[in-house]
C-alpha cells in the first residue's frame, strides 16, 4: 500500500498532468495529435536502462532484468466509441488523451518509487525494466510493489480523478511481468540511436499484460519467486495471447 506521502505526491501528479492536458487540447483543438508524448533523450547513448545509464554504439552488455508492461483495456474502444454528453463531458480522442495524460506519468512514477525504470511509452501503456541483482528476491519484490501499486492508483486515485472531472467510466488495466537475460544496445541510425533492451522478458511481459486489472506472471518469474511458509501469494495458471503465464493473487484463507 502507498504511503499518505506518495498518495498526495500521486495525486498532485495527476491532477497536474491532466491541467497540462487541458491547456494542450485547448490549443490542439480537435486535431490529431502526432507527436510523441513521451520525451526524446538528450542524447541518444543517454539511457533509463536501470543499471546501464550510458550505452555506447557498438559495444553491447548482457543483463538478467524483470519486465514490467502495464497495458490499458479497451483503449481502441475509448477512442472508436462515441460517449453521450449526458453521461460524460469529453468523448473519443479527447477522452483517450486525457485518460493517457493522466496514467502514464502514474504508473512511470510508482514504478521509480520501487527503484524501476520506464524505458518505453507504448501508447496506451508502459515498459519498466527493474535490473535482477545477485539478490534476485529485490527486484522480485520491488517488480511486485509496483504493480500492486499501479493497480491501487489506478483504482483509487486515478479513476475517481477522472470521474470527478469528466464523469468518465472507470479505466482498467492488466500488467505482466517476466524475467530473462536481455541485449543492451542501441537502435536506430546514425542521425539518432536510442538505447533499448532485447529480451524474452519484454515480449512475455508485453503478452501477458492482457489481463483485467491483474498481474500476470511469466513461468521463469514464477519458478523464481522466493518461497515463504507464511506467504499469502498463489499462482494461478493463466493463458493469454497463446503465452503461458499465471495469475498473482493473494490467497485470503
Amino acid at each position: 500500500m502507498l504511503s499518505a506521502e506518495k498518495k498526495v505526491i500521486l495525486n498532485e501528479l495527476v491532477c497536474d498532468c491532466l491541467d497540462e492536458a487541458e491547456s494542450i487540447w485547448e490549443e490542439v483543438g480537435p486535431k490529431v495529435l502526432k507527436k510523441a508524448m513521451a520525451a526524446m533523450y538528450e542524447s541518444a547513448e543517454v539511457s533509463q536502462i536501470p543499471g546501464h545509464p550510458i550505452v555506447e554504439s557498438g559495444k553491447p552488455k548482457v543483463d538478467t532484468f524483470i519486465a514490467m508492461a502495464v497495458d490499458m483495456r479497451d483503449s481502441t474502444n475509448h477512442l472508436m466509441c462515441a460517449i453521450s454528453s449526458k453521461n460524460a463531458k469529453i468523448s473519443q480522442l479527447q477522452r483517450i488523451f486525457y485518460e493517457t495524460s493522466a496514467l502514464l506519468p502514474a504508473m512511470a512514477k510508482l514504478i521509480m518509487f520501487e527503484d524501476g525504470s520506464v524505458t518505453e511509452y507504448l501508447g496506451d501503456g508502459v515498459l519498466g525494466l527493474f535490473r535482477v541483482s545477485e539478490k534476485n528476491t529485490d527486484a522480485i519484490y520491488s517488480a511486485n510493489k509496483a504493480s500492486r501499486n499501479c493497480l491501487y492508483a489506478v483504482s483509487d486515485i486515478i479513476n475517481p480523478i477522472l470521474y470527478e472531472r469528466y464523469c468518465l467510466p472507470p479505466l482498467a488495466i492488466g500488467i505482466g511481468l517476466a524475467i530473462s537475460k536481455a541485449v543492451v544496445t542501441l537502435v536506430g541510425t546514425d542521425d539518432y540511436k536510442q538505447p533499448k533492451a532485447f529480451g524474452e522478458c519484454v515480449f512475455r511481459a508485453t503478452k501477458l499484460s492482457g489481463g483485467n486489472n491483474e498481474i500476470i506472471t511469466d513461468e521463469a518469474l514464477k519458478n523464481a519467486w522466493p518461497s515463504s511458509k507464511t506467504g499469502t501469494l498463489k499462482f494461478l495458471k493463466r493463458n493469454i495471447k497463446n503465452i503461458d503465464g499465471y495469475l498473482l493473487y493473494k490467497d485470503s484463507a
